[in-house]
């Protein structure tokens, strides 16, 4: 599976789970420096897929992927790293993703406005006439007579 190909899928997957992925964004926090494949960076939520094609074991190395895994378990920072040979196609791929996105806090996702009152093909309150108001029943209103007896 070509490094296109993978990330292609994993930003699909990532995306439906709620995340708004950037694409090729370059990360450097915590003394952690890299090109991250994908990521959310309001949510803190990523992808690194490792590619001997793309080069990236040269800056993707143990000591990174040990301190992502470190952020994981923190909770302050949630990045999928997986190498070719984890996931050799995109069954498997699909798979492991599934799997961490599964594993996280699901997104905050904004509340949905109520849609929009159409207007209505009414006409303009200033083309009707007033509407009349019944007349109050002033009998009713009254007070009864006492009673004889």
């Amino acid at each position: 599976m070509t490094e296109h190909d993978a990330c292609a899928l994993l930003k699909a997957r990532f995306e439906a789970a709620g995340y708004a992925i950037a694409e090729n964004q370059p990360f450097d926090e915590d003394g952690i420096h890299f090109e991250i494949d994908g990521f959310d960076a309001e949510a803190r939520v990523g992808y690194e897929y490792v590619t001997d094609e793309a080069g990236d074991t040269w800056d993707v190395d143990d000591s990174v992927v040990a301190a992502l895994a470190t952020k994981l378990r923190e909770g302050t920072l949630s990045v999928l790293v997986i190498g070719e040979n984890d996931a050799p196609d995109a069954a498997s791929l699909a798979r492991a993703a599934d799997v961490f996105l599964a594993g996280l806090a699901k997104p905050a996702t904004p509340a949905k406005k109520p849609a929009a009152k159409k207007a209505s093909a009414k006409k303009p309150a200033a083309d009707k006439p007033a509407a009349k108001k019944p007349a109050a029943n002033k009998a009713a209103a009254r007070k009864a007579p006492p009673k004889k007896k």
